[in-house]
């Protein structure tokens, strides 16, 4: 059943849940260093932060996914730790993911008791009737509607999401971590879930409530704890819970030093690309429309999830659009499959290079040359010195680090497989390039170095549309920024205008002030 209703949820001396100093890295990564966190009983406290922050990694450890390298948890005041995510769950903790853990084709009862099912001795169908009793009951205090026998892959997300409650609830669970919970709901559905939250809260279950939309936590939160690159960055009480106060928090740091940037005037050039009323989807209300100039970097900013891959993907062919058209000098260009694009001259370095942007074991020479192996080929044959011509020009030019060319490309480092996928496109002398997050996983030194090579690219006049998570490169690369917010443009900023402050505004569904 229902853990019994608490009081109130004003905070006792004693949280019911606390992470001291938690500190985990992974090969490379320092995802945590000394992170704390307090939840009290029957309390809504959201966890902020920007992507990278560590926020999964945190509610993955809360929920016995992973182990600290080092720290504590408490629960109820005692040490704990959990070495699987049933240990946490039998102590009272449910994960419930942006990507919901249901079974499609077993119905709605069958979900909530799935590997729980009650072992009553006696025929099947007391068996059966007992599971159908008990998840009548979460049904009913969730205001789940439809029957109970109801496949859930018939359910809308919204519904799904309840079924999970459900399941979270259905084994006792003293605190629930909904990670993006809201994601995928229509408005009516996030109210609806908002309202379960409320009446949950009242009964003395407490919540971890993980969202990117700050308005969100701002009508829901009793307290918020901010991370920042992996450590606390501060906490609000509920009277100093405001969308400016936790960007702030969010984005308080310094702008690094390593840019290469040689900024001009962006009337000085003429108009390059322009993508006139263009729709991903049939549901879009605001059709994007925007421009790029001969050497202009356009930045393209939003949180995940908010459609900047689905953008770019779309404008290189790999998703179908709905409606819109792209010019290029003034001359409409049909783009509707990567082919076309790359006659364009338009090219792509996809967020996941590993998958989409190399082929791992094959050779840096042959990754470089692969787009460009019908003007490297006579009689259906390539030219074997003309392919290491123009592999060796580009490592020389890039600074590839490789011991010879013919290294598979999947040994050398992440720097250097990012200015591979760089190169295969210079050989092409592209028009216009989409940079999908084209210093993800790389260390400092490759990241200085891409970005002189970016900057050398809008000095040769290419036009450049540069999506990145971090506001930093934002900042430091882009004459403009589109941010976006749920799949369409909440706003442009040019470069007097824009800051950290006023892109997280946006990009966490605010406005600015006039």
């Amino acid at each position: 059943m229902i853990p019994a209703p608490g009081s109130s949820y004003a905070q006792p001396r004693v949280p019911l849940l606390e992470a001291v100093g938690i500190t985990k890295s992974f090969p490379g990564v320092q995802a945590l260093s000394g992170v704390s966190l307090r939840l009290y009983p029957g309390e809504v406290l959201a966890v902020v932060g920007e992507n990278g922050a560590g926020k999964s990694t945190l509610m993955k450890i809360l929920a016995g996914v992973f182990q600290p390298d080092q720290g504590q948890l408490f629960l109820a005041g005692r040490p704990v730790q959990f070495r699987d995510v049933q240990d946490a769950q039998r102590q009272g903790i449910a994960l419930i993911h942006q990507e919901l853990n249901l079974v499609p084709h077993l119905d709605i009862a069958g979900n909530i008791f799935l590997g729980r099912e009650p072992t009553r001795f006696g025929p099947l169908r007391w068996l059966s009737r007992a599971i159908y009793t008990q998840a009548a009951q979460y049904a009913e205090t969730l205001g789940i509607q439809a029957p109970l026998t109801t496949p859930v892959r018939q359910l809308s997300v919204g519904q799904q999401q309840l079924v999970e409650i459900a399941k979270a609830l259905s084994s006792a669970s003293r605190i629930l971590i909904m990670d993006e919970p809201t994601s995928s709901l229509t408005q009516r559905e996030a109210q609806r879930l908002f309202e379960i939250i409320h009446r949950l809260r009242q009964q003395g279950v407490s919540i971890i409530y993980i969202s990117h939309r700050l308005r969100e936590v701002e009508f829901i939160a009793d307290r918020v704890t901010v991370l920042r690159d992996g450590r606390n960055a501060g906490d609000l009480d509920r009277s100093q819970i405001r969308h400016e106060a936790m960007v702030r928090l969010m984005v308080g740091r310094e702008l690094k030093q390593f840019y290469h940037r040689h900024f001009a005037t962006s009337a000085e050039h003429k108009v390059l690309v322009r993508v006139a009323a263009l729709r991903l989807q049939a549901a879009q209300r605001h059709p994007i429309s925007f421009v790029i100039r001969h050497g202009e970097i356009l930045g393209l900013a939003g949180l995940m999830g908010s459609g900047r891959t689905r953008l770019v993907q779309t404008l290189f062919g790999l998703r179908p659009k709905f409606s819109g058209t792209i010019y290029l000098h003034e001359q409409e260009t049909p783009v509707s499959c990567p082919a076309e694009a790359i006659q364009a001259g338009i090219y792509l370095v996809p967020e996941d290079r590993k998958q989409y942007g190399l082929i791992l074991n094959d050779s840096v020479c042959h990754n470089i040359s692969l787009p460009s192996l019908r003007e490297l080929s006579r009689y259906w044959l390539v030219r074997s010195a003309q392919e290491k011509a123009l592999a060796r020009q580009l490592v020389t030019q890039l600074n590839i680090r490789t011991p010879y060319l013919h290294q598979a490309v999947g040994l050398l480092s992440g720097g250097n497989q990012q200015k591979t996928v760089l190169a295969k496109w210079l050989a092409r002398r592209p028009r216009w390039l989409l940079l999908d997050e084209p210093t993800r996983g790389i260390d400092v030194h490759a990241k200085s170095e891409i970005y002189a090579l970016i900057d050398t690219l809008a000095q040769q006049g290419v036009a450049i549309l540069l999506v990145s998570s971090e506001l930093e490169e934002i900042l430091g690369l882009c004459d403009r920024v589109l941010v976006m917010y749920q799949g369409e443009v909440a706003g442009e900023l040019s470069r007097d205008a824009m800051s950290e402050e006023a892109i997280m505004q946006l990009a966490t569904g605010g406005t600015l002030a006039p």
